[in-house]
């Protein structure tokens, strides 16, 4: 018997979402992510839970923003809109392009000048949008859009509009399905703040529909350079090697601190050199090469292990929200020149160090 197709997102989880029977849906086929288990990495850090990572890098365009891009741009489309708008640190900008060239309309970008990703930015340019630099940051470009959306006949797609949210919730709907329960522990990266927010609104609502008994405690992490939340300010100057989390006025604030206190979790922070460790470490240990604002939920998990906030035998749910491709500058930044020889078998041998 064949398997059945993927349908993507929004025909996956129709019962649980706010749309129309008769719209027209927009989809890459995002979602169906693996849920892959990392033991060896919790051997490596020496923590005996039961580890999991939810690897959102392979989604259409690379990130876990596609999910909520399908949403968006869905309802723009059967309510007549023909552009769409977006600030980006990258990733919404490579997902608000895609899906508007697949519904076929245009796309306009903003993005804080010099600190957007080449793999994100390549993305965005390909799939035909437009693109517009700005001297400031990507909270300065997010309050430009607002402002834009409001004046023009452009549709505002950043996680700020609500369908975006509802699309991100259907993470933690495969997360249980996958596990066949919620998880313990939910460890993800914040910048926005979408993304925790998303994730506990799912959690809430497959145990409020009796799909699962519980919910996990949710830990999330911003980059010490750009933690607004943990700070309790805003980050006027956020600075990051994470570039996807570099932002110092979530729009999402409320909501994640909310996120954080109904679910007896964390926000936390972890400085640079701890996301490049986790990041490497990942890819190292377990194949799974991300990029590095992604790691900085991996980060806090190894942060925390002394505390003993995670006790043993907890299932453990950490998100990698988006792929290494996004950022190969900073990959090829963390290793050496390569080993170079002349083209024959005894130069090999010795390079190989097996002469």
């Amino acid at each position: 018997m064949p398997m059945r197709s993927w349908r993507g997102i929004i025909e996956e989880y129709r019962p649980h979402l706010p749309l129309e029977s008769d719209w027209q849906v927009v989809t890459l086929l995002e979602g169906n992510t693996p849920l892959l288990r990392c033991d060896r990495l919790a051997d490596g850090i020496g923590m005996d839970i039961e580890l999991y990572m939810k690897f959102e890098g392979l989604n259409p365009t690379g990130s876990f923003k596609d999910r909520g891009m399908s949403m968006a741009v869905t309802q723009a489309v059967n309510e007549g809109a023909t552009a769409l708008i977006c600030a980006s640190t990258g990733n919404t900008a490579a997902a608000a392009a895609a899906y508007a060239a697949r519904a076929g309309m245009r796309a306009f970008v903003v993005i804080p000048h010099g600190h957007v990703a080449t793999g994100k930015l390549s993305q965005a340019v390909m799939h035909g949008a437009r693109i517009i630099s700005i001297d400031g940051n990507f909270d300065q470009a997010l309050e430009l859009v607002r402002q834009a959306a409001e004046r023009y006949p452009v549709k505002l797609v950043n996680s700020v509009n609500p369908f975006r949210i509802q699309g991100q919730k259907t993470a933690a709907f495969e997360v249980c399905d996958q596990l066949e329960q919620a998880p313990d522990f939910h460890f993800l990266p914040v910048g926005n703040a979408g993304n925790i927010t998303a994730y506990w609104k799912g959690y809430v609502e497959y145990e409020q529909g009796g799909t699962v008994n519980g919910r996990p405690r949710m830990m999330g992490y911003e980059a010490e350079g750009a933690a607004p939340i943990v700070r309790g300010h805003v980050v006027e100057d956020p600075q990051t090697i994470a570039t996807a989390i570099r932002i110092g006025n979530p729009a999402s604030w409320q909501q994640a601190e909310a996120a954080r206190d109904q679910s007896d979790g964390e926000i936390g922070m972890v400085s640079d050199a701890e996301i490049v460790a986790a990041y490497r470490l990942l890819a190292s240990t377990e194949g799974i090469f991300c990029e590095p604002a992604s790691a900085a939920g991996v980060a806090g998990l190894i942060k925390g292990k002394t505390d003993g906030a995670v006790p043993p035998g907890s299932v453990v749910v950490c998100t990698l929200t988006g792929h290494g491709l996004k950022d190969p500058t900073t990959a090829l930044a963390q290793v050496g020149e390569a080993v170079r020889v002349p083209a024959a078998l005894e130069n090999l041998a010795e390079a190989l160090e097996v002469a």
